[in-house]
């Protein structure tokens, strides 16, 4: 081989060495962030989830020590439809993206946010990997963040009802497990008012129900990038968790209810 071959030789290698290095450290990042998604979709059994039709939960929920919400919710497991009833019989429908309600409710202000805050909460392991996520690696400054894997989860423009809050959320690394999940709400308040009072949910408790895990206590956080949780500020019990079959009649509204 002559001096000149090998010179080239040799720039090629270097080069093809370089562009690969580089690819193969972006397909690492690439798949690091869809191995959190995935695998902490696999340790809440997704696909066993999902190939159900229904699931129904009766949910207490207390906020500065007073009772929030006392009702049974019906969610389908696609998301796309939930029911809640009040235990004075007062009903919110959520049907994709429109909100019936009967004129009893408890707080009509508060309709559209508890007919999808609620059920988010509970459906947000397994909708992880919904159109309009998107993942990027978070870094825990938390003194126990050796116990935990973490990403923060955004939203492309127009998912959902509030695509400018964002999830910093935290999966167990010994069961990858949803252990908590850091959150703003821009309902009514624009992101930079939002993310001065930031909170966090935690997920314990877990019981399998047909196999699937689900938390069956949530509690309610104030949040700080380096202190993480701070002060409970609320809670809430889920009972008689089961999975059923629904008909056309369960997300009927009536013929008095309102919508928004």
């Amino acid at each position: 081989m002559n001096p000149f071959t090998k010179t080239v030789v040799v720039i090629f290698l270097t080069t093809f060495s370089l562009a690969s290095c580089k690819s193969s450290k972006e397909e690492e990042k690439n798949k690091e962030e869809e191995t959190f998604v995935q695998k902490t979709e696999k340790a809440h059994h997704k696909e066993a989830f999902s190939a159900k039709e229904a699931i129904q939960f009766d949910i207490q929920l207390f906020f500065g020590g007073k009772e929030r919400m006392n009702a049974t919710m019906t969610l389908l497991t696609n998301s796309s439809k939930g029911l809640i009833v009040f235990k004075n019989g007062a009903k919110i429908i959520a049907d994709h993206d429109k909100v019936y309600y009967s004129p009893d409710v408890p707080s009509e202000k508060s309709v559209r946010f508890d007919a999808y805050t609620w059920s988010y909460f509970f459906l947000f392991p397994y909708k992880m990997s919904d159109g309009g996520t998107k993942w990027e690696n978070y870094e825990n400054k938390e003194s126990d963040h050796e116990k935990f894997d973490s990403q923060r989860l955004t939203f492309e423009a127009g998912t959902g009802d509030a695509p400018d809050d964002w999830y910093v959320v935290y999966t167990n690394k010994a069961t990858n497990l949803i252990e908590k999940a850091a959150y703003i709400v821009t309902a009514n308040k624009n992101k930079e008012e939002a993310e001065k009072n930031p909170h966090a949910i935690k997920y314990t408790d877990y019981k399998t129900i047909d196999g699937i895990p689900v938390a069956t206590k949530w509690s309610f956080w104030e949040w700080a990038t380096d202190k993480g949780l701070t002060e409970e500020i609320g809670n809430a019990t889920l009972t008689n968790i089961k999975f059923i079959k629904v008909d056309a009649n369960t997300f009927a509204p009536g013929s008095d209810f309102k919508t928004i």
